[in-house]
């Protein structure tokens, strides 16, 4: 009797302990929460400033990614950076409503500097999801925003050129043979016959250079300063969450090259029911996997943030070894974590009871 009594003591303690302080993971819910890949600070401080003042997580998030544009963040959000091959720059963007489930994205976007207010054009004012290329443009400048406009800058086009003395390496082509350093090329098992017209002929050692250059250049290529993404989520005030992301795509792409920025799942998503999630890195890689997707459905599932964040990592990492990339995962608790592969990972968090825009360091585990 005596050990039943004291067992229904400690049992009557546990709950009320549990009731009021919560599971650790679950304590009071943590919003309005802003949250950033990487340490994009005045952009969270932006989208911050807006959710507190009452605005709804859909346009909060558009504050913040359109602060990162405009202050061109690390040189990989919007204008002026990230030249592709012919030297221009374009843009991609989506937002994601986790209420409606609504996303509005534009791709490879030429003439218009405003990614993500495009974007939120297009989930506001059209029945569909993405709009691509100078279409995109066409619409976007319809529907008010500023253009044409030159997105390129002095510094891209400086980087452009050297890139262009180097032989137009690194790049993103592979099992190819360029005429010269830059192209245009051809699949590497076809060797076209050249005439005697000044070009000259192939030889067994230029055909090796350039296949090896190509082959070498592609390792590793994405680095913390080729990172090409914000990805931001927000929780505002009612418990609302939504998503964005902007990006001027990777640096000397292939001229229509679109990776995982404006793709739903991929880059970011968001459902109130659950979380978001937020991702960064090697987008053609990421785009195969759709990690955030897998992210959310994890969580919803019942996985912690941070075991939904390694978990999808880990996917990709076992296909692709070298792959180098990372996801931010937040519940709709605000509870968040990130897993990244490859590099060592930072994330920006602004909630109730911190000061200022904190930042979060992630280490690679799963590194091969």
């Amino acid at each position: 009797m005596a050990i039943r009594n004291l067992t229904s003591s400690f049992l009557l303690l546990l709950f009320i302990a549990t009731t009021v302080l919560g599971d650790g993971d679950r304590n009071s819910r943590q919003f309005p929460l802003v949250l950033s890949t990487w340490p994009f600070l005045e952009a969270v401080r932006v989208a911050w400033r807006a959710v507190e003042d009452g605005l709804s997580a859909v346009d909060a998030v558009v504050e913040g990614c359109s602060a990162c544009e405009e202050l061109r963040c690390d040189g990989t959000v919007g204008p002026g950076g990230s030249p592709d091959e012919n030297g221009e720059t374009t843009l991609d963007a989506l937002v994601m409503d986790g209420t409606t489930m609504e996303v509005g994205a534009v791709a490879a976007m030429r003439y218009v500097t405003n990614g993500i207010k495009a974007a939120k054009l297009v989930m506001k004012h059209t029945k569909h999801t993405l709009l691509v290329g100078e279409q995109a443009s066409v619409f976007a400048i319809s529907m008010g925003l500023p253009g044409p406009t030159n997105l390129t800058s002095p510094e891209s086009i400086e980087k452009w050129t050297k890139w262009k003395e180097n032989s137009c390496q690194p790049n993103f082509w592979k099992n190819v043979i360029p005429i010269n350093g830059c192209g245009p090329y051809h699949q590497s098992d076809i060797t076209p016959l050249i005439a005697e017209d000044g070009f000259g002929h192939y030889t067994e050692e230029t055909q090796k250079h350039n296949l090896l250059g190509a082959l070498k250049s592609n390792s590793k290529f994405i680095n913390y300063n080729n990172h090409d993404t914000i990805s931001m989520a927000v929780i505002d005030k009612a418990g609302h969450i939504a998503v964005g992301t902007s990006t001027n795509g990777a640096t000397f792409k292939i001229p229509g090259r679109v990776g995982d920025g404006p793709i739903a799942g991929s880059s970011a998503y968001a459902d109130d029911e659950v979380g978001a999630c937020g991702a960064t890195g090697d987008g053609d890689i990421v785009m195969r996997f759709l990690p955030c997707y897998q992210v959310v459905e994890s969580m919803r599932l019942g996985m912690k943030p941070h075991n939904a964040a390694v978990d999808a990592i880990a996917r990709i990492a076992r296909k692709y070894p070298d792959f180098v990339g990372a996801v931010v995962a937040v519940n709709k608790e605000g509870v968040h974590a990130g897993a990244c592969h490859g590099w060592i990972f930072q994330y920006s968090v602004r909630s109730p009871g911190m000061e200022d825009v904190e930042v979060f360091t992630v280490f690679p585990q799963h590194d091969h």
